[in-house]
């Protein structure tokens, strides 16, 4: 039986080196420490909550420690981890607790009112303020708490259940297990060189299993130091890597862009980055440029939260060379191109991008339907419209169907054009990604009044507020007679492309 308990590993090899530490608050945690923080609530959990493997805990908050607290407590008693994401609104969280309908959930303070205005809130039988859990674990880092692991944890069995926005308009619970955790690690290490050595200051949200499974938990699996903050801040992240001594950071494009123009940057000494890991959205030969001048290589890839994340990887002495590609498949992935028929194409030709390994889900959480679409014959369909060039260098041609990226978060405009559809006044809608200074894309509703109705745009961007995440929100509102539509009755969107 594989031994899932990392932390207890690391106990035995480097008790006392510094594992983990919160910017904001300036606290850490050595792997001794946060080892003995997850054998309480493990304890907490199993004996005295009753939980049991493959029950469900929850956490709706900004990157903290205790979000580590609940991972490692996961890893040792087979309960399923689901961080929420905290930019939703309170109806997109509702269907996320009925969804997964978890135990414990905690909480931080400023979403509090979020959560209650949840009608599923209610039925979680714990639900404990982030500042109770933190005094809870934290006091106890320094005791010598013990928890005998499970004995009947699986590597199949699901450790988180990561929500992705879906393309029929409602998100998907993509479950991640054990078995994915662990050979997510291998590739991200074999292909970026990790070891304990290794420093790194994370900002990505914890919600998103890039936020979790690029730095964090690889790092933890190799007994390496992570510094997590709550937000990007591009100057604070600038100060962090030259005072934090990192030697890898992950982030997008849009982030690096704004790092770039930071009044520190010229000052900064960033000597000790080994590379960015730049994922999300292809990275202009111009920034590339300003960082490579800076000092700081560029290595540039793809993931999916379905498929470990780490998909590919293109090594940054190829930044330039073979800008816009998104490198090879990981060292245990296997990667094909195919056709409509499921027929590998040849080489530069285009197809879609599937995918097979030990780091792909099994499914969707109580989503058989989904599950049966995403994995045929033991390959993930993608969506992703790709080709490989006669090196192996893979290039993506297209996005997934409809999909736009804004400021690094995924859009589906499904979601949106559902939620539109809810307006008295909209008889009908449909939503593109426009390009964006700031944002790298933004979303562009076409709008289609009912006979009579009147709206404006800052009508429809204020219906949209408190009922979408920030990003969801289309920045921009244009109104039309009627929605384009393509010989099989569905929206046009390369119509609507041309109008933009």
């Amino acid at each position: 039986m594989i031994r899932y308990d990392w932390l207890g590993k690391w106990v035995q090899y480097s008790p006392k080196k510094i594992a983990v530490q919160e910017v904001e608050s300036g606290r850490t945690l050595t792997y001794q420490e946060l080892n003995t923080v997850a054998n309480r609530f493990a304890n907490l959990f199993t004996a005295e909550m009753g939980l049991k493997r493959g029950d469900r805990i929850a956490i709706l908050a900004e990157n903290s420690l205790e979000h580590f607290f609940l991972f490692f407590a996961a890893q040792k008693t087979g309960l399923i981890l689901v961080p929420l994401n905290f930019r939703l609104a309170s109806r997109e969280l509702d269907f996320q607790l009925q969804d997964c309908q978890p135990s414990f959930l905690a909480v931080q303070e400023s979403f509090k009112n979020r959560l209650w205005d949840c009608t599923y809130a209610k039925n979680i039988a714990h639900v404990w303020d982030m500042a109770q859990m933190g005094e809870y674990g934290y006091a106890y880092r320094n005791e010598t708490t013990k928890f005998k692991e499970s004995q009947d944890i699986q590597e199949d069995d699901p450790i988180f259940i990561l929500y992705t926005s879906g393309t029929t308009g409602l998100p998907k619970g993509a479950m991640y297990t054990h078995k994915m955790l662990f050979w997510n690690s291998i590739n991200t290490a074999m292909r970026l060189n990790i070891t304990s050595d290794d420093r790194s200051v994370s900002c990505m949200p914890l919600f998103h299993t890039g936020g979790w499974n690029v730095i964090p938990t690889p790092f933890f699996h190799h007994g390496a130091y992570v510094s997590i903050t709550r937000k990007f801040d591009p100057e604070m992240l600038l100060n962090l890597l030259e005072t934090e001594k990192a030697t890898m950071f992950v982030a997008v494009p849009t982030m690096l862009q704004m790092m770039a123009t930071a009044d520190s940057f010229s000052a900064v000494d960033l000597s000790t980055l080994r590379f960015f890991v730049v994922g999300g959205e292809p990275m202009p030969l111009e920034l590339i440029h300003i960082w490579h001048q800076k000092g700081v290589p560029v290595r540039q890839g793809y993931g999916m939260t379905e498929c470990g994340p780490s998909v590919t990887s293109l090594h940054q002495d190829d930044a330039v060379r073979k800008m816009g590609s998104i490198g090879k498949p990981n060292f245990y992935i296997e990667a094909r191109i195919v056709d409509d028929y499921g027929n590998d194409v040849d080489v530069d030709e285009v197809g879609q991008l599937v995918l097979a390994g030990p780091s792909i889900t099994p499914g969707y959480w109580k989503n058989e339907t989904a599950t049966q679409e995403a994995l045929k014959d033991g390959w993930f369909q993608t969506g992703d419209l790709v080709r490989r060039d006669a090196e192996g260098y893979i290039y993506v041609v297209d996005r997934k169907k409809n999909m736009y990226i804004s400021g690094g978060e995924n859009v589906y405009p499904a979601e949106i054009e559902k939620f539109l559809l809810t307006h008295d006044a909209i008889a009908d809608v449909a939503i593109i990604g426009v390009p964006d200074a700031k944002w790298g894309e933004v979303g562009r509703a076409y709008v289609v009044l009912n006979a009579g109705a009147t709206l404006t745009e800052e009508d429809v961007i204020r219906y949209c507020q408190g009922n979408l995440a920030k990003y969801k929100i289309p920045k921009q509102v244009r109104f039309i007679d009627a929605i384009p539509l393509n010989d099989t009755g569905k929206i046009n969107r390369n119509a609507l492309r041309n109008l933009a």
